[in-house]
């Protein structure tokens, strides 16, 4: 089964990549871009076929790894 998670930084956390990005953009000429947030994609393949148990390990994973719960947010697709 493959899980997808989502990592992004909190709405509050400064984001300097997403900044540069931005930047560069608005340098392109790309002149509406009013914000780029940044963050992490995940594709976890696991052995487990229950899916309950596979999203349940899975966010398991992200606490304790995948994600830094003090600035950032995690979604499990």
């Amino acid at each position: 089964m493959k899980i997808k998670i989502i990592v992004t930084l909190k709405s509050g956390v400064l984001d300097p990549q997403g900044k540069a990005i931005q930047q560069t953009l608005t340098g392109m000429g790309f002149n509406d871009v009013k914000e780029v947030r940044q963050g992490k994609y995940f594709d976890i393949e696991t052995n487990e076929s229950d899916e309950a148990k596979a999203k349940k390990n899975v966010d398991e994973m992200c606490k304790k790894l995948l994600a830094n719960l003090v600035i950032e947010d995690y979604k499990i697709l």
